[in-house]
């Protein structure tokens, strides 16, 4: 097994709207969270970070490859900003959603072909590279050769350098990494 991470990031400048937007996650939707949906609950712990001016990136420990989907899917119904998840698994796919409103706006999967076939079901959900361009601000010419690209770390590290923020980020690395914990404060809601 190799290295994995899954984080949502707001396109969004304001830090405040979208903490209040974590908190009516937390309190309102607790069980796409994975947690108890009842008044007794324990406080949900996120990390955030207002990475640069056009982002604002979340870590949670219920953030793997398979729910950070639904969380962010979740997560744009509360707030009116684009919402980018990321799960990267095994070192083996590295799986880019974006979310408006509730709905899936654009999908992008990398991985080399051997491993979508070995994952039967492995597809993106909605390819709109259209979306995908324009959400992450990218020229035509790098836009081409990015969606091009098979190896999930070369895209993490792409996509990295186009948005100007490290990817490369999870809840459970933040005691080991003092960047981490440098750039991410912790929640309570």
């Amino acid at each position: 097994m190799g290295r994995s991470f899954a984080n949502l990031h707001i396109k969004s400048k304001s830090l405040e709207k979208t903490v209040e937007a974590l908190r009516e996650l937390s309190e309102g939707n607790a069980e796409v969270l994975g947690m108890p949906s009842n008044e007794d609950q324990e406080k949900v712990v996120m990390y955030v970070s207002k990475s640069n001016e056009n982002w604002i990136s979340v870590l949670h420990d219920y953030f793997v490859w398979g729910t950070v989907k639904e969380i962010g899917k979740t997560l744009s119904r509360l707030i009116e900003e684009p919402v980018m998840t990321g799960g990267y698994i095994n070192e083996e796919i590295f799986e880019l959603s974006f979310f408006e409103n509730g709905d899936i706006q654009a999908e992008r999967i990398f991985c080399e072909q051997w491993t979508r076939d070995e994952y039967e079901e492995l597809k993106e959900e909605r390819l709109n590279d259209d979306y995908l361009r324009k959400a992450l601000d990218i020229r035509h010419e790098d836009f081409d050769d990015f969606i091009r690209m098979t190896s999930p770390q070369q895209a993490v590290d792409k996509l990295s350098e186009f948005v100007s923020m490290s990817l490369w980020s999870d809840w459970e690395w933040i005691p080991h990494e003092e960047t981490l914990r440098t750039r991410f404060g912790k929640y309570e809601f």
